[in-house]
């Protein structure tokens, strides 16, 4: 195991010579489709000389098999990236989460407490504020401040963050306060400062806070009380943290998909909210995408100064919701003029400014790799999401990232309102001929939520579904289920979906009929499919076959 974390943490890159024999490390089920294809498999993704990126991505798949262990025979709610995520995944009541602390804790849940307990007789903390960013973050933070709690009751304790900016929002459960003091939402600047002088002077304002009093839960929002601007918030710091002992992993061999977990990259926003904010499936009423605030490029191009000397590292993730082509343009010619060697990706809109010329300039300021929403390449679905792109169109962008020497991800969604079993096979046959003429190289689909936030889930008699009732809610509440009359089945379509894409990523079956994929395919690996006859249930495709190559030339 020690060795294993080793390599991961890039301190002993010599020891990939002993990995990559396969007889070092135990091989457990995640290796099976190495089983499949064995050497050949590996030759194809790493060649002859890729032995510190195989044995990173052997390392990884070792890791990932005990994490396996540790979750079917210690402890089922563990997970690598996530913790307990289903009890606060739109969890109307707080009993589960309750339930769960209450319990016998687990080995991961004893070394959790140790190690809270450890940081609060290091630090002696008069506030503690915690950020829990998603589900899988909530179980953790309740349970380190019960610790915390427990060894230092004067120590005043503050949520917010991502999940509960869209999930407490209507709080109505005064549990949460036996952990935590304050919850706050959206942006923390403004909240956590005054909360911070009401600490000091019991008269103080607060501001997006929730509170305890008498029982109930209270939100208290002083509105003469305004968020930073942009140019005013400071640069993130990372300052404490112990970065050379995180570890990279290599799960998947797609490009683009390693992204996300091999290395580690300096996160950085050059605009705050989306400047579309448009889509009729996001959370366009909240705060952290209606309020659209762009700092200057000189701000950004700082920030980024700054995160280096910090950091001694130039690789930087864009988090935008959609980096606005305006900025990226202004950034990448600061970064181009100054010159400022750095490596970034981040997530956009496949609108017609990125023109060729525009990408080529993001290349040459550093940029590897973008993601952007094609969503449910259908034109007709894209128009009732107000997305604001055709598919036409965001198979010209993409091409001119591409042509550009840039990574194109492409986020897909299935099971939109009033999708029908038709519109998702035509679907599929665009993206496969986007993957075909080179537009992009990596995707993946989504199975569509309704939110509570998004358009739909305020409106959604003007998307054609209705809402199911729900339950009495006192926690959690994000994910509405609803009612499509449509009636399409979409776990059958999806396990179809997401086999044709495992292939397309490897260049595998872009010449077999899209209905094949939703037939059974008999065993794993990297080659999955078997071209059969078209699935019985499933309509042949109405696309025309050279849409997308018609469609660049346009």
């Amino acid at each position: 195991m020690e060795p294993a974390i080793r390599y991961l943490q890039g301190r002993d890159p010599s020891f990939a010579l002993r990995i990559v024999g396969r007889t070092f490390l135990p091989e457990g089920p995640r290796f099976s489709p190495l089983s499949q294809g064995g050497e050949e498999h590996l030759a194809w993704a790493f060649g002859v000389l890729g032995t510190t990126e195989q044995a990173r991505y052997l390392a990884s798949l070792y890791i990932d098999d005990l994490a396996d262990v540790w979750r079917d025979g210690i402890d089922p709610r563990f997970s690598l990236a996530r913790y307990a995520e289903r009890l606060a995944a739109s969890a109307p009541t707080f009993d589960p989460l309750q339930e769960a602390l209450d319990a016998e804790p687990t080995l991961v849940d004893e070394a959790l407490d140790e190690i809270t307990r450890e940081l609060v007789a290091e630090h002696h903390p008069d506030v503690v504020g915690m950020s829990a960013p998603f589900p899988g973050n909530v179980y953790g933070a309740f349970r380190m401040a019960r610790a915390i709690r427990a060894q230092a009751p004067t120590t005043e304790l503050v949520l917010g963050g991502g999940w509960v900016n869209t999930e407490l929002r209507g709080l109505r459960e005064p549990r949460v306060f036996d952990y935590f003091d304050y919850v706050t939402l959206d942006d923390g600047e403004r909240p956590f400062l005054n909360l911070l002088a009401r600490l000091q002077d019991r008269d103080a304002p607060l501001v997006r806070t929730f509170v305890r009093r008498g029982g109930a839960v209270v939100l208290e929002n002083d509105v003469t009380q305004h968020d930073f601007p942009q140019k005013d918030t400071g640069t993130p710091t990372y300052d404490g943290l112990p970065l050379n002992d995180y570890v990279s992993v290599l799960e998947m061999l797609n490009p683009m998909h390693r992204l996300w977990s091999d290395g580690r990259w300096n996160k950085i926003t050059i605009a705050h909210g989306c400047y579309w904010k448009k889509c009729s499936f996001c959370d366009v009423s909240l705060d952290y995408i209606g309020r659209y605030d762009r700092p200057e490029a000189d701000v950004v191009l700082h920030r980024i100064k700054s995160l280096i000397a910090e950091t001694g590292q130039t690789g930087f993730h864009l988090v935008d919701e959609a980096a606005p082509p305006a900025a990226l343009r202004a950034l990448a010619k600061r970064l181009t003029d100054e010159p400022l060697s750095i490596t970034w990706w981040g997530n956009i809109r496949f609108e017609k400014t990125f023109t060729p010329e525009l990408c080529q300039l993001l290349a040459e300021s550093g940029c590897v790799a973008i993601s952007g929403g094609l969503e449910v390449a259908s034109d007709r679905l894209l128009k009732l999401m107000q997305k604001g792109v055709t598919v036409a169109q965001v198979a010209r962008v993409t091409r001119a990232f591409t042509d550009a020497g840039i990574m194109v991800h492409a986020y897909l969604m299935y099971g939109f309102p009033s999708e029908t079993v038709q519109e998702t096979i035509d679907a599929l046959e665009r993206v496969r001929q986007l993957f075909e003429a080179g537009c992009i190289q990596s995707a993946y689909w989504h199975r569509f939520s309704a939110t509570a936030h998004s358009p739909i889930g305020l409106h959604p008699e003007r998307y054609g579904i209705s809402l199911k009732p729900p339950p009495n809610i006192a926690f959690a509440h994000n994910d509405v289920p609803f009612i499509d009359p449509v009636g399409a089945d979409h776990d059958f379509l999806g396990r179809g979906l997401n086999k044709a894409l495992y292939n397309y990523m490897q260049g595998i079956g872009l010449d077999a009929d899209v209905r094949s994929w939703f037939e059974p395919s008999p065993g794993r690996g990297r080659a999955q499919h078997r071209p059969r006859h078209a699935a019985a249930s499933v309509p042949a495709t109405q696309v025309p076959p050279d849409l997308i190559a018609r469609a660049l030339v346009q």
